[in-house]
């Protein structure tokens, strides 16, 4: 399922084949580093970046012999190149190539996941741009509370989003790191020039301080903020969820023709794109827990992280890719229903409109305590009866009428009165 609505390219990031070229990347790399500091012969790097290659299948067969990806995979590198295969991992450990590797593989997932970003940034806009005038009712404790717009509610997932992308570029900084340090990172077999020369050409930065591994706390940091940018999807979605309920039915998904929402009821038209995402947002936070884990590790180095990121970092940005396409194509397409909109917001005549009437009172001389008992028992009539009218018992209240004119009342109860100051929230965000 995943395969059939993700852009191919994060797919093809995490391949065994992907993954095996930027090992080879690294490693070639070193050897130019090498060479230019003059550890190594030029003559010998110019041969191995002609013949350098791998057979993903050829390396497996040698893993299942020897036990070791990396001792595996350098020994089909070097039935490639042949004698000057001596040069290569010169003084390196094999984190410094998985490490600094890993770094290229979230590097480019990165910039996928960013150029998707955009996309949900872009149809967001859009639909706020479109709706930032159309009347709604504002919700809280999921009871009705005060009139908003659309847009406004959409204003606010723009803001969300936009965060999110200076969550993913600050975080490009911090994940960019590569580390040629050796076996427990005090660089006793490689000269840190190399590891310089190599991670400028790589485009990444030496790790501060690293052991024999890239210190953990960078690639939680990286699963975490997709945890987060997951959990905003999930919060939209949860949304559309509850707007598309039957008795709300204020926004829906598209609808397809020739789709079916139940083998059993052919009525049903349900939000299961919204669902899906609300559920793999769970995954992608476990994801996160099991990132957080990975920090510890005995003294400069074990591999207990080593398994856990074979699942998790590819399925985390597979999954939070996949996610963002639903979730733009979902927005882009988004059935909204103006009308039902303005039903709800009317129901027993207004009452979302009593605190304009409760403030208009107390503006007129009556304590808040006098003011708020008349509004609530007039709204609190309209509401338990099956046709309130919380207008007409306002306009029928001596209380009120004895302060208020006609004229002010239905000042009240106009919806524009909650809306006036939206436009400084609309240029906030350009919308």
């Amino acid at each position: 399922m995943i395969e059939r609505y993700t852009l191919p390219e994060m797919g093809n990031l995490w391949t065994e084949t992907y993954k095996l070229k930027t090992w080879l990347q690294v490693e070639i790399a070193v050897c130019e580093a090498q060479a230019e500091l003059g550890y190594i012969p030029a003559e010998a790097v110019e041969t191995i970046k002609a013949k350098a290659d791998f057979d993903p299948q050829r390396v497996l067969e040698i893993e299942a012999e020897v036990r070791h990806d990396m001792i595996a995979f350098l020994t089909n590198v070097n039935e490639y190149v042949g004698d000057v295969g001596r040069y290569i991992h010169l003084g390196l450990t094999s984190s410094d190539v998985l490490d600094t590797a890993l770094a290229l593989q979230l590097v480019a997932s990165l910039d996928v996941l960013l150029g998707q970003l955009e996309a949900l940034i872009q149809a967001i806009r859009y639909q706020a741009q479109q709706h930032r005038d159309t009347v709604m009712i504002g919700r809280s404790h999921g009871i009705h509370a005060e009139p908003i717009t659309f847009g406004f509610k959409l204003a606010g997932w723009l803001a969300e989003v936009l965060r999110h992308r200076d969550r993913l570029c600050r975080l490009h900084s911090q994940i960019a790191v590569g580390k040629i340090s050796g076996a427990v990172g005090t660089y006793a077999n490689i000269d840190p020039q190399v590891e310089a020369i190599a991670c400028q050409n790589l485009g990444l930065e030496p790790d501060t301080a690293s052991t024999q591994v890239v210190s953990r706390d960078r690639h939680a940091d990286f699963v975490q903020t997709l945890a987060l940018v997951t959990a905003s999807i999930e919060r939209f979605s949860v949304e559309i969820r509850n707007l598309q309920r039957t008795d709300v039915l204020e926004v829906e998904e598209f609808f397809a023709k020739g789709q079916k929402g139940s083998s059993a009821m052919p009525h049903k038209r349900n939000p299961i794109r919204s669902e899906r995402l609300t559920g793999m947002a769970r995954i992608v936070r476990g994801h996160a827990v099991a990132a957080i884990e990975n920090v510890a590790l005995w003294h400069e180095r074990d591999i207990s992280h080593s398994s856990v990121e074979r699942v998790i970092l590819p399925d985390a940005c597979i999954l939070t890719h996949y996610m963002l396409v639903e979730i733009t194509d979902l927005v882009k397409n988004l059935l909204v229903y103006p009308e039902n909109m303005q039903r709800n917001m009317n129901r027993y005549g207004g009452v979302v409109f009593s605190q304009k009437v409760l403030l208009a009172l107390v503006d007129k001389g009556l304590s808040r305590e006098e003011a708020y008992a008349v509004v609530q028992s007039c709204a609190h009539t309209a509401w338990n009866t099956p046709s309130g009218d919380f207008h007409a018992l306002i306009t029928q209240n001596p209380t009120v009428t004895a302060h208020l004119s006609a004229e002010e009342i239905e000042v009240c109860f106009d919806p524009q009165q909650h809306l006036k100051h939206l436009d400084t929230i609309y240029q906030r965000l350009n919308i």
